[in-house]
């Protein structure tokens, strides 16, 4: 493995830096290519066939391009379709993401739980699976939003969403009378690396309090364990981001949180 380690963060957009953020602060040490694949976004727009059409392909050129020890999928609607195909081509190391459904069954007290993704990710056999295996007598409401990914890269690029805009993609998520109703939603998954974008917003304009399940640590921690130990300093390590659409991006200060303080090329 070359050092610094190059890690490749794939997503149809943004969202993946939820991902990059906590895989950095786990490996300073590391040089990072983020490709936000926003030509095709959102995916949800697309066949399944669409998608591995696109993507498996893609993922090759970028092997090629950027020769990284690592790559990780940090999409959900990706990961749901594509690893096996990936993992089929391409000698890489992949990380990919999946719906935290079994960690949140597991830590509901209510034993209600909500899972809030994209409308193709939760109509996924795959993700229909994860419950089935991993529910733990959980009752689990999926949530499939239309929109919720597109207000996330809208906020994220400074423009103003509403916050009635956003409640109205949570609203389904919480089942149940009130905080009191000892029956009610008390967990849910973020099943979409953009949500945590606006999580700040969503604990706001919950009408209860519940927890928020986030894959992104667990993933970072397979990141770390998978490159080994760091052996060398950090300060070699670059950043860059990439849109497939080839645009310019001009978001420079709104990303250098992400990559852990520094300005992406």
């Amino acid at each position: 493995m070359s050092y610094p380690p190059t890690i490749l963060v794939f997503d149809s957009g943004l969202g993946g830096l939820t991902v990059l953020r906590e895989i950095v602060r786990a490996r300073p040490d590391a040089h990072y290519v983020y490709v936000a694949d926003d030509a095709f976004f959102p995916y949800g727009h697309h066949s399944e066939e669409q998608i591995i059409a696109r993507v498996v392909p893609l993922i090759g050129e970028l092997i090629a391009s950027h020769a990284p020890d690592l790559l990780v999928i940090a999409c959900n609607t990706a990961s749901t379709l594509v690893m096996s195909h990936l993992r089929e081509a391409y000698q890489v190391p992949f990380v990919g993401t999946v719906p935290a459904i079994k960690p949140a069954c597991a830590s509901s007290k209510t034993k209600r739980v909500s899972v809030l993704g994209t409308k193709g990710t939760v109509k996924r056999e795959y993700t229909k699976r994860l419950i089935k295996d991993f529910a733990q007598g959980c009752e689990v409401t999926l949530v499939g939003s239309a929109e919720l990914a597109s207000l996330c890269e809208s906020a994220l690029s400074g423009n103003d969403v509403s916050d009635e805009d956003i409640a109205a993609e949570l609203a389904p998520c919480f089942v149940g009378k009130d905080a009191s109703d000892i029956h009610r939603t008390d967990t849910v998954v973020l099943a979409c690396t953009h949500y945590p974008l606006l999580l700040d917003r969503l604990m706001l304009l919950a009408p209860w309090p519940v927890d928020w399940i986030d894959p992104a640590p667990a993933i970072a921690r397979r990141v770390s364990d998978l490159l080994g130990p760091a052996n060398g300093p950090s300060d070699q390590a670059g950043a860059e981001m990439i849109f497939t659409s080839k645009r310019p991006h001009t978001l420079s200060q709104a990303l250098m949180p992400f990559f852990g303080g520094r300005v992406p090329a």
